[in-house]
């Protein structure tokens, strides 16, 4: 069995090896430019007090590599890419060609079958989105240290989530080509599900992992101040969820409020920060802590596993009650 799946499934592995070897070649000429700009490691550029070499590495970081962010989010779609090419074709090719009169009918029980095909492409979907997470990891690493790794560029595409994307991708087309019996119908159903629930994790779930930090202090007389406040927790590691105004008494100030009182201190002829400290507004952020990373990249992966195994479980109750 194990030789008949390569066999059967050699040219999507091939296909998908090249890709991940392409965008890991690509990753690594530019990644290596961009290395080079931080000979001591960027970990020496992150305090307040740069040294003229590190703010002409990171000026040079932005104006060279701005780019990598657009870059890396075409590259989102790759963990699906790499599930669904494995699982829409696992069912449905044989159902498509009626192969599986014979497949399931031989010496091998359609359950041993299904196993072997599961067990071995679903460790080929990981693996290959494990390297292609590390070659992203290894590209952003200057980013990472600059920037944090929150961002859906960064969070997305490294640590332990990719490959909790591609099983899930892989789990998705094997259930969507065992009910439609069509490889190609099942990618585009694959496709949808894969962008609806990342859509609804990385917004709706992700950012109420674990509950938010807030810090609150008084608005300074001689701070920058706007309508909406940009508060910082001090570190640009973590990832801020949302920021605002609280009025003297704790009561939380609408961007109406705000943009009111901007109108009023500006008929005074007054700062906007003065006229806010002089009325005890406060300012606060709530944001996830930046070591917080892994612990997110766990439960992340997690829930795409289990997603995963679900349907998987679904095509295996498929395949014992009903014969194709």
């Amino acid at each position: 069995m194990t030789w008949l799946t390569w066999r059967q499934h050699r040219a999507e592995m091939y296909a998908l090896g090249l890709l991940v070897a392409a965008i890991g070649a690509f990753l690594f000429v530019v990644g290596l430019q961009m290395h080079s700009l931080f000979p001591g490691g960027a970990g020496q550029c992150t305090g307040v007090d740069l040294t003229e070499a590190c703010s002409t590495a990171i000026r040079r970081l932005n104006d060279e590599h701005g780019y990598a962010s657009k870059m890396l989010n075409l590259f989102s779609l790759v963990p699906f890419l790499i599930g669904a090419f494995f699982g829409a074709p696992l069912v449905a090719r044989e159902l498509e060609a009626g192969t599986w009169q014979f497949a399931w009918t031989q010496s091998v029980p359609r359950m041993r079958w299904l196993a072997v095909k599961l067990g071995a492409l679903g460790l080929a979907t990981a693996v290959l989105a494990g390297v292609f997470s590390a070659v992203i990891t290894w590209y952003r690493q200057p980013m990472d240290v600059l920037d944090g790794r929150f961002g859906a560029d960064a969070f997305d595409l490294e640590g332990l989530a990719p490959a909790g994307y591609a099983l899930f991708a892989f789990a998705a087309a094997t259930a969507a080509g065992a009910v439609l019996r069509r490889s190609l119908p099942a990618l585009a159903v694959a496709l949808g599900a894969f962008l609806a629930v990342r859509v609804l994790v990385a917004g709706w779930l992700r950012p109420n992992y674990q509950d938010t930090q807030r810090l609150v202090e008084l608005v300074g007389a001689d701070d920058p101040a706007d309508v909406s406040p940009r508060m910082s927790t001090g570190n640009r590691l973590d990832w801020t969820i949302a920021s605002g105004y609280t009025d003297s008494a704790g009561r939380p100030l609408s961007l109406y409020d705000s943009a009111t009182m901007y109108t009023a201190a500006e008929k005074e002829g007054v700062k906007f920060s003065e006229y806010l400290h002089a009325r005890g507004v406060q300012q606060w952020v709530d944001f996830q802590p930046a070591e917080r990373f892994w612990t997110f990249q766990l439960i992340e992966a997690a829930i795409f596993a289990g997603l995963a195994a679900a349907l998987l479980a679904l095509v295996v109750w498929r395949f014992r009650r009903r014969v194709f």
